[in-house]
């Protein structure tokens, strides 16, 4: 039994370091699919989109009021929706973020963002720098508890029952991501 033991040990090593490999190069991972789901990034051109988050917003809660500053209450039957994203810029040139996005739902109506006076606010059709981030690091948008940058939309409440809902992000030379959105 002494020597189960002894190749026991080294055995749950390899075994270790091998899952310890995986994980590291797992980290680089880069998708090419212009349909994904939310949380996975989609690139763009030399853009890379990540919806981080997407939850309907409460007004008389004191984090969703930062998102909603500006704001009316919404109109009955209606509801504010957030979607949070982080944008990367890892070449050495700026570029511009769309000027517009878009949701779908399943029975194929359309839906476009709100303007917005948030500080969390996508500057949608602004810029991010060469090597940079939007949002940018330090900002109030990569501060706060989401850690992304706000399209806010006006939601109808019916949109619930019809799932799922579709982000759409155009992209250079007619290319367009599409993301699920997780409700």
């Amino acid at each position: 039994m002494h020597l189960n033991r002894r190749l026991a040990l080294p055995l749950l090593a390899a075994l270790a370091l091998a899952a310890l490999a995986l994980g590291v190069t797992a980290c680089g991972y880069e998708s090419h699919e212009t349909e994904v789901a939310e949380g996975e990034p989609v690139e763009l051109g030399e853009l890379q989109f990540n919806v981080t988050f997407s939850r309907f917003l409460n007004p008389n809660d004191n984090e969703d009021s930062a998102y909603l500053v500006g704001q009316p209450p919404p109109p009955r039957g209606a509801s504010y929706f957030g979607v949070f994203f982080e944008v990367q810029n890892e070449s050495s040139e700026p570029h511009s973020l769309p000027d517009e996005v878009h949701i779908t739902d399943a029975d194929g109506r359309e839906y476009e963002p709100t303007e917005s006076e948030s500080l969390y606010a996508l500057e949608l059709g602004g810029e991010v720098e060469a090597e940079e981030q939007v949002p940018v690091l330090d900002s109030t948008a990569q501060l706060g508890a989401i850690e992304g940058s706000l399209v806010l939309f006006l939601l109808p409440d019916e949109v619930s029952d019809a799932r799922p809902l579709i982000l759409h992000i155009p992209g250079p030379e007619d290319e367009e991501a599409e993301v699920t959105l997780d409700l």
